[in-house]
């Protein structure tokens, strides 16, 4: 049987591909986008491999939470005092490049609305 191929996130996860991490405990690591949208634009992402939002069930709850948690610290931190943008895109037509499931953390600039 063929092993799935690791997504580049859990590649990070398993210091496989270096990354600037910004945090790191056992549930998710956060580190700093290679293609930033915004001055400050972090990921933030679960340890446990999860695809997407549609993915996500009940016994994911304190994990979810977690990851908007770890996003709030991260902005306060980070020095996003005027505000600041956490994002999960879902699927090809939501914008997810990459199937495991991630926060997104911008800010250090005005988010315009609607976006893209």
């Amino acid at each position: 049987m063929a092993e799935t191929q690791k997504t580049i996130f859990k590649r990070i996860i398993d210091r496989e591909i270096p990354a600037d991490v910004v945090h790191e405990d056992d549930h998710c690591l956060a580190f700093r986008d290679v293609n930033p949208q915004a001055p400050t634009h972090v990921l933030i992402v679960p340890k446990r491999e999860i695809a997407s939002l549609d993915e996500v069930s009940e016994v994911d709850e304190i994990l979810i939470g977690h990851l908007f948690a770890v996003a709030a610290k991260l902005a306060r931190q980070l020095g996003l005092q005027n505000g600041y943008r956490a994002v999960v895109n879902c699927g090809k037509e939501g914008g997810q490049t990459v199937d495991h499931l991630h926060v997104h953390l911008l800010g250090g600039r005005a988010m315009n609305w609607p976006p893209g």
